[in-house]
């Protein structure tokens, strides 16, 4: 099978950017009562294909997501709201994908159950998405390593922390 030609290839590496920029104008909802209303409403999953993606620059995918970040800035002023707002991002590896959301909380406070440390720069966790060649796929010489330290997995749990980009985007912080 022959792959894209440079113009099909410009056309789907601009997709993930599209997707990203497209995050501003969707529904958003800020009820610091009801966060579970907040995360299913301005929750988004965004992920490439084989050919999306992959050749994009970090530096690209970081400029829209801080282009994002600015629009929902805006458009929380325009609602009114007169609260704590963060936009964040980060990559769920296990799906292979990049996500993001907006909620009423501060950074310190984003809705994850697991432990995230709030990382400054968007750069090195948007990388470790374009350089995952499988997304959401774990290789079985990597699955047999784990099973050889299964006993030692089970005593001692060594999960690094998620690596969550935050920018405040309410109109206090």
């Amino acid at each position: 099978m022959v792959g894209p030609t440079p113009f099909q290839a410009g056309i789907l590496l601009s997709v993930l950017l599209t997707w990203i920029a497209e995050v501003a104008e969707e529904p958003l909802a800020l009820e610091p009562g009801n966060r579970r209303v907040e995360w299913e409403t301005n929750t988004w999953s965004l992920g490439a294909g084989d050919e999306d993606g992959r050749p994009l620059s970090a530096a690209e995918v970081v400029a829209a997501f801080e282009q994002t970040a600015a629009g929902i800035r805006e458009r929380i002023r325009e609602l009114g709201f007169s609260g704590v707002a963060t936009f964040y991002v980060w990559h769920d590896g296990q799906a292979g994908q990049l996500r993001c959301s907006t909620g009423s909380v501060p950074p310190e406070e984003l809705p994850f159950d697991g432990t995230y440390r709030v990382a400054d720069q968007l750069g090195p966790i948007v990388e470790g998405f374009l350089a995952d060649n499988m997304p959401g796929v774990v290789a079985w010489p990597e699955l047999d390593e784990a099973d050889g330290h299964l006993e030692q997995v089970m005593t001692e749990p060594e999960i690094a922390p998620l690596r969550v980009w935050t920018s405040s985007v309410g109109t206090s912080h």
